[in-house]
């Protein structure tokens, strides 16, 4: 008996180092490594193999069957591949439809996530492919994988979570540090010996990700015709490659990914792993959630992918300002888009149309937009930005998150709305787009990017995005009527429109308007601002890596605060040398700053948490030399 008991202890800690079959992929015939997508997945079969399903955990909450588990990714180099998941559905339902939500880079297969589309009649596996887990009583953090990876069972923190066997599909931490997501490896870890796609983790996830769908496909719960995939950033791109590598998905949702890594500069990489070469295979529903400013989803990308894919039925929703983050009225766009192809619950309205008229009497360009009204219209918005790419290069990492998008105010007439868009000069392209907001007949619960539960009472369609470039506006007489401006903001109404927070449900805001050449400063110039706090405050005005703390008094009147730019210190204590090249504007109650210094971090925080009723402002502005 005691000798049964140790060989159970040894399978549990070593489950999968033995031999257990047939390979999922064969090897590589006569050196030839697959050249296209079609190549990389012939005669690949997700179905194929069993499923081995593995249960970690489960419990029940709020009348959701909740449970931490684990499948079979597949049998790599003699060894099986598991991966970790949370699946979660309402108890006693059936005929359900099934989602695959896939997390983004650092993220972790979350619980939330599960539980809130559950309560709204979905199942939802939320799958782990970087190893990182939460749950309640099961948490698997980085530090979490590295036991795993290290094997250290002895550790009270170790959980069992996802293996990738003799393959490394991790990320942060990798089990082999020279592991890349953007290279195709070649190593004695890697599936095949040679350079092939087939050694990427992309490809590895996206077998894993449709390997979910086959768990789907085979629970009791689930209609198998009506699944969907969604994901974030890193698993924005998943979302794609699953989709366009796999007929069963039904919709698709990708936000902050999957549109733009299409420049590697390896072909092999580009023709097989590339966001455009699935793009192009996708037929079913998809809806793109990109923010404006998103620095790894790029919204000129975009305008491309809409156009590649092969499904007629897509939407876009592009909050403004946002990078990598997003508000609940575009966040919630995911959830109706499965309502309407999946359940039929819900009915989208068609995709804004736009015209940019560029042939003007007064050369001010004219945008009009004509939004579909067979629902409910809040309200219309129309953004541009002179601080679009238009040089073929590579994309501007710093110049996608910071450019600034001025709010037109649009007139309505009849079904549409039309708005001027001065520009400042005719040697930068107008890139402009429009945002229409509808009115929900009752609030929509959800778990947005980072999980964090919002309701939503609206939601947002975007338009596609006109893109006019300097020839073709000096070819139509456009004349640059917009001129440099001291004032910055006036506080007045529709102020908000072109600042930003992730905080709705308080007031710290920011802003890029600094970093468009309208407000860019005199040299020597001092920002000054008035601020009204009805009690004794701190505010803290924040500038890129740097910030500067000011005392409230209090009481009914204005306070007027001016400011050089040596007033603003980073973590270390170096103040800002000047206001050239700034980027964003911050306003709040408190911040931290981080910064490194000799490998170690450094955090300053400022500021203290408010009291009262939020502050007002007014009359933000350049102070030049002659006027002080």
């Amino acid at each position: 008996m005691k000798y049964l008991m140790l060989i159970m202890f040894i399978c549990m800690i070593f489950p999968y180092k033995q031999s257990h079959g047939q390979e999922t992929f064969s090897p590589l015939v006569g050196g030839k490594v697959p050249g296209s997508i079609e190549e990389l997945w012939k005669g690949y079969d997700p179905r194929k193999e069993p499923i081995d399903i593995q249960i970690l955990k489960e419990w029940e909450e709020d009348g959701v069957v909740m449970k931490v588990l684990r499948y079979r990714i597949g049998i790599f180099k003699g060894q099986k591949a598991m991966m970790a998941a949370i699946y979660g559905y309402p108890k006693g339902a059936t005929n359900l439809p099934g989602l695959v939500q896939i997390h983004g880079g650092g993220q972790y297969a979350d619980y939330r996530a599960v539980l809130t589309n559950a309560k709204r009649g979905y199942s939802t596996i939320s799958i782990a492919w970087a190893g990182r887990i939460n749950a309640p009583g099961y948490l698997v953090d980085h530090e979490g994988v590295k036991l795993f990876l290290e094997n250290k069972t002895n550790d009270p923190n170790y959980k069992i979570t996802t293996d990738w066997g003799a393959v490394d599909g991790y990320h942060d931490p990798c089990r082999h540090p020279e592991n890349s997501f953007v290279e195709i490896p070649t190593a004695s870890w890697t599936l095949d010996s040679l350079k092939s796609p087939r050694n990427n983790s992309w490809f590895l996830c996206v077998v894993g990700a449709r390997r979910a769908l086959t768990f789907l496909e085979r629970q009791p719960e689930v209609n198998p015709e009506k699944l969907g995939v969604y994901g974030h950033s890193m698993g924005g791109k998943l979302t794609v490659l699953t989709t366009g590598a796999d007929k069963r998905v039904k919709a698709s949702a990708p936000s902050c990914g999957g549109v733009s890594d299409r420049y590697n500069e390896d072909p092999l990489f580009r023709n097989t792993l590339g966001d455009d070469v699935y793009l192009k295979e996708i037929s079913c529903p998809i809806i793109f959630l990109s923010p404006a400013n998103d620095f790894h989803g790029h919204i000129n990308d975009l305008q491309l992918a809409v156009k590649e894919i092969k499904s007629k039925e897509w939407r876009v929703t592009c909050s403004p300002h946002h990078n990598h983050q997003d508000n609940s009225e575009c966040e919630v766009a995911t959830q109706l888009w499965f309502d309407q192809y999946l359940t039929g619950t819900f009915v989208l309205p068609q995709t804004p149309q736009n015209t940019l008229e560029l042939k003007t009497e007064n050369g001010v360009p004219t945008f009009t937009v004509k939004p579909d009204a067979t629902q409910t219209i809040k309200y219309v918005d129309i953004y541009y930005t002179q601080q679009g790419q238009v040089d073929g290069k590579l994309d501007d990492r710093e110049n996608s998150m910071n450019r600034f998008w001025y709010h037109a105010n649009a007139t309505n007439k009849g079904n549409s709305w039309t708005a001027e868009l001065p520009v400042l000069s005719i040697d930068k392209p107008i890139w402009a787009y429009t945002n229409v907001v509808y009115s929900l007949n009752e609030n929509v619960m959800g778990a947005g990017y980072y999980y964090g539960f919002y309701s939503a009472k609206n939601f947002n369609l975007s338009s596609s995005m006109s893109m006019i470039s300097p020839e073709q506006l000096k070819e139509a007489g456009v004349v640059a009527t917009m001129k440099p401006s001291l004032t910055i903001e006036t506080f007045e109404v529709e102020w908000e429109k072109e600042w930003f927070t992730y905080q709705p449900e308080d007031w710290p805001c920011k802003t890029h308007k600094l970093y468009d050449d309208k407000w860019k400063a005199p040299r020597n110039a001092k920002l000054a601002i008035e601020v009204y706090s009805a009690n004794p405050n701190k505010i803290v005005i924040g500038i890129d890596r740097y910030a500067t703390e000011i005392k409230l008094k209090g009481g009914n009147k204005w306070q007027r605060i001016v400011l050089s730019a040596n007033d603003f210190q980073n973590a270390i204590g170096n103040s800002l040398p000047s206001w050239s090249g700034i980027k964003e504007l911050r306003l709040g109650p408190m911040e931290t700053l981080n910064e490194k210094k000799d490998a170690e971090n450094k955090k300053l925080e400022l500021g203290a948490k408010w009291i009262g009723g939020k502050p007002l402002f007014r009359n933000m502005h350049w102070i030049t030399q002659d006027l002080m």
